[in-house]
């Protein structure tokens, strides 16, 4: 039996009962309130659907680089989590590179961007576009 459910950060996580036990999973990724709120927002003003999706590609200096961009909807191998009537989707490859990772939207005096904390990044270039596992 699995339950799913909202907590925190707006994100799901499930509850797997392994006889009389309960273990809590986290979520795939993280999408803050600040970086739904700026999906929401770009969504609103482009009049499509506020979905954003994230996904992992050769290059930059650091060997891979996060790409992201705004979807039309979701396709049947990828992961979504939602805050806040925001969802972030994920491909199942990329999935492999960003999985723990957290989503946020960051505006500061070096500029306004979203921002990806990952877990399974060993190293980064210096302006956090692009990793190395």
């Amino acid at each position: 039996m699995s339950v799913s459910f909202t907590t925190g950060v707006a994100s799901c996580r499930t509850r797997h009962y392994l006889g009389g036990m309960a273990t809590i999973t986290q979520p795939e990724v993280a999408l803050t309130p600040a970086a739904a709120a700026r999906v929401a927002a770009i969504a609103a003003k482009q009049g499509k659907p506020a979905i954003l999706r994230l996904s992992v590609e050769g290059g930059g200096c650091s060997g891979f680089q996060y790409k992201f961009g705004m979807a039309e909807d979701v396709a049947e191998d990828d992961s979504v989590v939602e805050t806040d009537g925001v969802r972030l989707v994920v491909d199942s490859i990329s999935l492999d590179l960003v999985r723990g990772a957290q989503v946020d939207f960051v505006d500061n005096l070096g500029g306004a961007h979203f921002a990806v904390t990952n877990p399974n990044a060993a190293s980064g270039c210096g302006c956090g576009t692009s990793f190395s596992v």
